[in-house]
């Protein structure tokens, strides 16, 4: 057997293995021998033994099991278990920036490490239809411009957009290039969305990649590093709740004590200071960045939350609930 014919019987024995088995499945020496043979790769038993302790020398954990009269084999440890592939799968069917065709794509790669049998399952976990997706396909090479600017410490260039009535996405500024030095990529409310520095407005801005083409990165050395210096990403997602701009105020609110548990979850445990207590109602305080999107959210709480203060957003609650009240009278 000449040398390349052994590295392809080493080769095509660990993908027997790792697509016909698991630990619920074996394979028995002989099955072994007629999959080589589907290959065109002749191999005795004696061979097939050596070659397995070559495999598993390799990091490959394979075990033997007799069963009846028969000694099966099966891959019994492997990079990711079924359950990780699960998580994986049901991140990327759930994620909104990733294009059903570019779901279906990685979840056929993902398939390929687990047995055929362990497919199966994943299959049956991401048939979910109607689940809303990006259509578009350049957020990918987006993404990836974006970290390769990060990396090269450049700027990037890049047209933006917002859907029109036609439904159509409609650059803005006319189709004139924006120029921003990139800083993160974040993910949050289930859209992708590049901050960094605009020198020309001397502030922090965000973007959605996914309303972002025409992209390149730039020979010119990204500025605002010093902003960034104690940049706390977290905070600023947090404060910008659906990544729309307002003013950062600490606002206090009266709310009811089965509401707690609603904006703990949305600030943080740590973000949220507990006032004090009186009957079934508690006043919390925390910062937020106050714009429509926040008090919005605010209203479809219901009457068991109460913004208590500052009197500025007090009044801008009052000034919101008059115009929605005006566009609906009659």
């Amino acid at each position: 057997m000449t040398r390349l014919t052994q590295n392809l019987k080493l080769y095509y024995l660990r993908k027997i293995l790792t697509e016909k088995t698991d630990r619920m499945h074996g394979i028995t020496m002989q099955e072994i021998i007629d999959s080589l043979a589907g290959y065109e790769i002749k191999a005795e038993r004696k061979a097939i033994y050596r070659d397995i302790k070559d495999l598993e020398e390799t990091g490959l954990v394979i075990k033997g099991k007799k069963t009846g009269q028969e000694y099966f084999y099966h891959v019994e440890q492997r990079e990711f278990e079924l359950v990780e592939l699960k998580l994986l799968v049901d991140a990327i069917q759930s994620s909104r920036f990733i294009t059903e065709k570019k779901t279906n794509d990685l979840i056929k790669k993902l398939e390929k490490l687990c047995s055929i049998y362990e497919a199966g399952e994943l299959q049956r976990q991401v048939f979910v239809s109607g689940r809303i997706k990006t259509m578009n396909e350049s957020i990918y090479l987006s993404v990836d411009a974006i970290y390769s600017a990060i990396g090269k410490n450049r700027d990037i260039r890049f047209r933006y957009g917002n859907w029109n009535e036609k439904k159509e996405m409609e650059l803005k500024k006319g189709g004139t290039f924006y120029q921003i030095s990139p800083w993160a990529l974040v993910w949050s409310n289930e859209y992708y969305y590049m901050i960094g520095f605009d020198r020309d407005a001397d502030m922090i801005k965000h973007y959605r990649v996914d309303k972002m083409s025409s992209m390149s990165v730039t020979e010119d050395l990204r500025s605002g590093a010093e902003h960034f210096k104690s940049f706390n990403l977290a905070d600023y997602t947090r404060k910008n709740m659906s990544m729309f701009e307002g003013e950062e105020k600490t606002v206090s609110l009266d709310i009811d004590k089965s509401m707690i548990g609603v904006f703990i979850d949305r600030f943080g445990k740590d973000e949220i200071t507990v006032m004090h207590t009186k009957d079934e109602n508690i006043r919390i305080r925390f910062r937020v960045n106050v714009n429509p999107q926040f008090l919005g959210w605010i209203f479809s709480l219901g009457d068991r939350v109460k913004i208590a203060g500052p009197e500025s957003v007090i009044e801008q609650t009052r000034d919101m609930i008059r115009q929605l009240a005006a566009s609906y009278e009659v």
